[in-house]
């Protein structure tokens, strides 16, 4: 009787599977191991950008960075309010961020998905992620922008 093709790859990557798994190799699915990407647009100048950068890849992110001479444009282009702003400007499966948003909330705001435009921490505060400075920690408020311009206060941190 002949075996089907199907079949046999289906036994085959069965096999190879008991074997991975005799070894000790854990089987992962490859949206577990899919990091997500976050575009940043910031100045080439600016060091706390870069220190916001190595937060999020620290906290199992994949960054793709824009050195542009603007990156206020991007903020207006995303349609994040001006009063939003901060130093630099990203994207992340479809949310802006804006300023120096925690890793955590990107984590809580992915999980979650809200309907907005995304996440905001106006400004640059002190003791935000990039913005580290010592021990200082200057209280500040994650926001959740709406697509209308409104926000309410998504994290605290005090």
């Amino acid at each position: 009787m002949p075996v089907n093709p199907a079949r046999r790859r289906w036994v085959g990557a069965l096999g190879s599977a008991a074997a991975l798994a005799a070894t000790g190799v854990a089987l992962v699915p490859a949206r577990a191991a899919r990091k997500p990407v976050v575009e940043v647009w910031k100045s080439a100048t600016c060091g706390c950008c870069h220190e916001w950068v190595a937060h999020l890849e620290k906290h199992g992110f994949q960054v793709k960075t824009h050195d542009v001479d603007a990156p206020g444009d991007y903020r207006e282009k995303f349609g994040l309010p001006q009063k939003y702003g901060s130093c630099h400007t990203a994207k992340v499966e479809g949310y802006v961020l804006e300023g120096h948003v925690p890793a955590r909330e990107i984590q809580r705001l992915l999980r979650e998905r809200p309907q907005a435009l995304g996440l905001a921490v106006p400004g640059m505060p002190v003791g935000s992620p990039g913005m580290e400075v010592g021990s200082r920690k200057d209280p500040y408020d994650v926001l959740l922008v709406a697509r209308d311009g409104r926000a309410s206060v998504y994290q605290n941190y005090r």
